[in-house]
């Protein structure tokens, strides 16, 4: 990117760093996509969610890793990832609008071949009027109301919304019949999920009594898809163990009870969040670091500044509590988290040096640092803790 000249200067290219950046591993996402697709029925498609800018990995960079491994439907919460995605896919990749479509939008989707869902049967008729307006078939996912209570259709308006679809079929395709699972990740919530299978199971036989079926049949997320083969049907909706977390320790210890532990192929979390050290300081005995009085030296100490905050999503609450790795050490934080740097303990790394590396996330040599680290300390979930990382950060894929 260049300036205009400015009096006799000389126009200059802009070319500076961002204070971190992240790493994306296009062997881990592929080893991920493997055990998902060996845990799939036969026939059932795989859709991988990339709402919240792809967890906070990208869109731009996961959408151009999935098409590299083959995965063909893309899921997202709004028209403005759609369009995102629609960017990025590879030639004859799908795409599902899973939240919010707004009626200027509409249009939009119909014309660029766009899955939508439709959870209000008044939202239909405005559908045929735009299908109709640009003499292009709508692909229309009824959600159905099951026991989540967020979104979707009752059973009274369901019915309406058959007729409706199979009296308009030359403008409305019938692409597919779903709903979202509320506690499929948890053993306590499996009386829960199990009414919810039996409540979509006669959504599905209306569809067979009035004579019209949906293209596609799905209801499982990430949890369901790992270990409920019934809800497989024809696609499952993969999000989070699309970028290697499990869902919950639930579904992880009910993985382990159906394969020989010894055989097991865990995935693998293919994120990397990197930073560097912007200056080394040695903090007197008694002297406080940061601000207030969060923390005071109890000895002599050398510390690593770095610079990155919870402007840039790093959690305030790892104050005191978090590390990082620095030459494949682990270094504490010492002090509060500022808005754009914190401060940890370097005395017992040997060579640390202004510049050196610093890994927020991911691997380092022997050490890793693991998302639940922070969730464990601050309350967050994994998928709250990774779609905060700002879309600012440059991501990268590697191998």
């Amino acid at each position: 990117m260049t300036r205009k000249q400015i009096g006799h200067f000389e126009p200059f290219v802009r070319n500076v760093k961002h204070t971190s950046r992240i790493e994306l591993s296009q062997s881990g996402l592929k080893k991920n996509i493997n055990f998902i697709r060996k845990k799939l029925s036969e026939g059932t498609r795989l859709s991988c969610v990339v709402k919240a800018n792809a967890y906070g990995h990208g869109i731009p960079q996961i959408v151009t890793m999935l098409g590299k491994v083959g995965v063909d439907h893309i899921s997202v919460a709004s028209a403005y990832e759609a369009e995102e995605v629609l960017e990025f896919r590879k030639a004859g990749t799908d795409i599902m609008i899973m939240g919010i479509l707004y009626d200027n939008d509409i249009e939009w989707a119909i014309a660029h071949d766009i899955e939508f869902y439709v959870f209000n049967y008044e939202r239909l008729k405005l559908v045929l009027e735009k299908a109709k307006k640009l003499n292009r078939k709508a692909k229309v996912h009824i959600e159905v109301e099951t026991g989540t209570n967020r979104t979707g259709m009752t059973e009274e308006y369901f019915k309406k919304a058959v007729t409706f679809l199979k009296r308009n079929n030359e403008y409305i395709i019938f692409q597919g019949l779903c709903t979202h699972l509320g506690g499929a990740e948890s053993l306590s919530s499996t009386f829960r999920t199990e009414q919810q299978k039996e409540r979509y199971k006669n959504y599905l036989a209306e569809c067979k009594k009035r004579k019209y079926m949906p293209v596609t049949r799905h209801i499982a997320c990430s949890a369901s898809a790992l270990v409920m083969p019934e809800t497989h049907y024809d696609m499952v909706r993969v999000g989070v163990a699309t970028y290697g977390f499990w869902p919950s320790p639930d579904v992880y210890y009910q993985h382990l009870q159906s394969v020989n532990k010894m055989k097991d192929t865990p995935m693998s979390r293919i994120i990397t969040w990197k930073s560097d050290i912007m200056d080394i300081k040695h903090v007197p005995k008694g002297d406080f670091i940061g601000y207030g009085t969060a923390f005071q030296a109890t000895h002599d100490m050398d510390i690593a500044v770095i610079p990155v905050g919870y402007c840039n999503g790093y959690p305030r609450g790892q104050s005191n509590r978090g590390y990082v790795l620095i030459n494949g050490r682990k270094a504490r934080i010492t002090g509060l988290i500022n808005m754009n740097l914190f401060m940890v303990d370097i005395g017992d790394i040997p060579n640390v040096n202004t510049g050196d590396e610093v890994v927020l996330l991911g691997k380092q040599k022997n050490n890793t640092i693991n998302v639940s680290s922070f969730t464990n300390y601050t309350q967050l979930l994994n998928n709250e803790m990774l779609s905060r990382l700002p879309t600012a950060i440059p991501r990268k894929i590697v191998r």
